[in-house]
């Protein structure tokens, strides 16, 4: 019964030193060859080489009309998963209005994916509010976000993908504070590897 309850209390205190370090707010991932951002941003960029072909998102856009990923062939596409009742995805939206704006003209295209939201009138609301003019898909069902499962699925709300103009999924971003600077410099680098 003794050798019992000591190796229940080292296994907890292992189980709680892996916590600790999976919740920890810098170093690599092995796993993903991503990094945590000075901010504690977790972004996954892909090396070229292993990048996957990203899927073509289809279905209806929040004004009801038709909406493709495939319209925007050979662009740059930030794809960002979001909600107008998360807080996070709240706080990141002038971030990602400002980049939408400053590369507009650099042949990337931003797409939100509004998700867990039946009433899409509230994000309507909220991107006159915010001033974001860029399409969203109304994906209430979550379908569209779980197309990317074959290559780097979501883990939170809000994600972002950035997919290169070869079509192909190049990187992730997890953040409850993204920043312009951040978004930005992805995008770059993106843009970069794939020239």
């Amino acid at each position: 019964m003794l050798s019992t309850m000591r190796t229940l209390r080292v296994m907890v205190a292992v189980g709680a030193l892996v916590l600790l370090a999976a919740c920890s707010g810098g170093g690599r991932d092995r796993n993903t060859d991503g990094y945590v951002g000075a901010n504690g941003s977790f972004v996954t960029v892909v090396p070229v080489k292993d990048r996957k072909p990203a899927p073509t998102l289809e279905g209806d856009g929040l004004d009801g009309k038709p909406l493709s990923t495939a319209d925007f062939a050979g662009k740059t596409l930030v794809i960002n998963l979001w909600g107008p009742w998360c807080a996070p995805c709240r706080a990141e939206a002038p971030a990602l209005k400002e980049v939408s704006e400053q590369y507009a003209d650099k042949d990337v295209q931003f797409i939100g994916m509004l998700t867990r939201t039946p009433d899409t009138s509230s994000a309507i609301a909220f991107n006159r509010k915010k001033g974001i003019t860029y399409p969203s898909f109304a994906d209430e069902g979550g379908s569209l976000e779980l197309e990317f499962v074959k290559t780097l699925p979501t883990q939170a709300i809000p994600t972002t993908w950035v997919i290169d103009a070869k079509g192909r999924v190049a990187a992730r971003i997890m953040d409850d504070k993204l920043s312009a600077s951040t978004l930005a410099g992805v995008i770059d680098d993106v843009q970069k590897s794939t020239s």
